[in-house]
Formats: structure tokens, sequence, C-alpha cells
């Protein structure tokens, strides 16, 4: 489990896999088949993965708060929707018997903002982005559209002064290549979470 993310575990046999994740049909049947058990908690289904490690398997969900919210998923929506999960696993009619570990987290400050949901979640957040034919910047999100990002620059200074504003600047998604937002102790106690893990915890 990453410092960024908050996981709750069931696991059947008492192990755990470290194996490398598998891309393979299996993965977007799971996602299909958990997908409507996530929106009806209020959340997102980011992703599904599944790692392999002999006969065993670990199946790996990702879940978001839905793009206009802000802030994180609380612990007890990571619970709750785990026990949901589990139970649609354990009756899954497509499933071959073998043994699993559910592990569901939220993607945590640290993920790349690669889609344009991504970066309606970050909005106020201070971000770094690399921009494909043009200068990488870091700057605040201050406004998230249908074609683009629009970032208020924050341009280095020396050390013990006060960052200095650029003008705001547009750039249209298809010149950035991704983002990645900048921890800000304000923004974590803002969203409850905790400085050292980035993001709540929970291990079952």
């Amino acid at each position: 489990m990453s410092d960024s993310e908050a996981t709750t575990s069931t696991d059947r046999t008492g192990s755990s896999s470290t194996a490398p994740t598998i891309h393979n049909p299996e993965e977007s049947r799971l996602k299909a088949l958990l997908e409507p058990a996530v929106l009806a908690n209020r959340l997102y289904l980011e992703d599904v993965a599944i790692h392999v490690a002999g006969s065993h398997r670990t199946v790996h969900v990702v879940v978001d708060l839905p793009q206009e919210e802000t802030g994180g998923v609380s612990l007890d929506s990571i619970a709750e929707i785990s026990r949901a999960l589990s139970d649609i696993l354990d009756n899954d009619p497509g499933d071959d018997g073998r043994p699993y570990d559910l592990e569901v987290s939220s993607p945590g400050v640290g993920r790349p903002l690669t889609e344009p949901r991504h970066w309606h979640r970050a909005l106020g957040r201070m971000a770094k982005v690399n921009v494909l034919q043009g200068d990488n910047l870091t700057g605040r999100i201050v406004a998230v559209d249908a074609d683009g990002v629009t970032l208020v620059p924050e341009h280095e200074v020396k050390k013990g002064m006060k960052p200095k504003q650029g003008d705001p600047v547009k750039l249209p998604f298809d010149r950035i290549r991704q983002g990645k937002v900048e921890i800000e102790f304000s923004h974590l106690h803002e969203a409850g979470l905790e400085d050292e893990h980035n993001g709540p915890s929970e291990e079952a």
C-alpha cells in the first residue's frame, strides 16, 4: 500500500501478492460487474487491476469521488464499498473459484492528472504540468472546462520570499502531457488528511 492510498483488504487465505499487474479481459469484466455498486455509493470507479501470483489473485479496485466534489474518499466510504464489492465477488457467477484478496483504495494526492476529471478534482490545488510544445510550469488550477485548464503560474524566487504569481495561462488538454498535484500542508488539513500519509489508511 502506498502512502497516498486509503486501503482496506479482504484476505481469504492470509497471504498477499506483490506480482505485477496483468492486463486482461477479466479486468474489464470485473469493472463492468462492480461499477453499478460503486455508482450506487456515489463514487466513481477509477480502475480495476488483477495481480496474479501462482493460483492466488489480488483484485485491486480504485474508487474516487465524482469530479464535482472536493476532498478525498473517507475511510468509512472505503470500508462500506469494500463490503459491497466483496459480496458481489463472492457471488460472481463468472468466477473460476481461485482464492483472491480484495483491495479497495482511493487514488491519493500523488495520482498523475491525465484525464479531464482528474483536473476537475484538483481544482484549487497547486500542480506541476508537463506541457507538449512549450515550457513546463507550476501553478494553481483556477478553472477547468471542456477545452482545457487555466492555471496561475508561480515563479521561483529566493528562499524565504513569497512566490511571484504570473498571469493566468490556459492550457488545452491536447497540449498537456500530464500534471501532478503539489503537496500543500494547508490543503491536507482542510481535507482531513494526515500529514505523514497524505491520506487516511485502513487495513483489515
